[in-house]
């Protein structure tokens, strides 16, 4: 087994480092699902620096930074919604995703939350699909003059005693 990815919590001046992982992973890793101008749509969600820090510490958002590379990151708003998850293409497969989202369902379970839902882009549904999250509707948002589809997928979460072992 290899030894765990580096994990921090988001900070300030991690925001244009974040833009540009986001913005690569939309262009890089979705265009088997997503036109050109869907995923320009979509990264410019993140243009504004200000609203997109704004988002990223108004949820809990964690990074995994290895060797001062950030190789990806996830949000958890509300406690009960994992708000986005973004690897770095160079990444992909390296179980960045999956340590993110462990992390995240365990800091979920920990306070409290039955259960996660995500709103899952059709790039990451199979990934979710694979963790145990299954599909509860699909929809159509709108994003300037384009239309995106993606699936709310939710997950129950398992509370374990502390210190009863390790759940699978």
């Amino acid at each position: 087994m290899s030894a765990p990815l580096p994990m921090r919590p988001f900070m300030l001046a991690d925001t244009p480092r974040l833009q540009d992982l986001y913005a690569q992973a939309i262009e890089e890793l979705t265009q088997d699902e997503y036109d050109e101008d869907q995923r320009l749509a979509w990264m410019t969600r993140a243009a504004d620096a200000e609203t997109f820090a704004e988002r990223l510490g108004n949820n809990l958002t964690i990074l995994v930074d290895q060797g001062n590379d950030i190789l990806g990151f996830a949000s958890l708003k509300g406690n009960k919604e994992i708000d986005m998850l973004y690897v770095h293409p160079h990444a992909v497969g390296q179980g960045v995703g999956s340590a993110l989202i462990d992390a995240l369902e365990k800091l979920a379970a920990a306070r409290g939350a039955q259960s996660l839902t995500v709103d899952a882009s059709d790039t990451a549904h199979e990934f979710f699909s694979r963790r145990g999250y299954g599909d509860v509707q699909r929809n159509t948002v709108p994003m300037g003059e384009v239309w995106l589809s993606n699936t709310t997928m939710s997950k129950p979460l398992v509370k374990t005693a502390a210190g009863a072992g390790r759940s699978h």
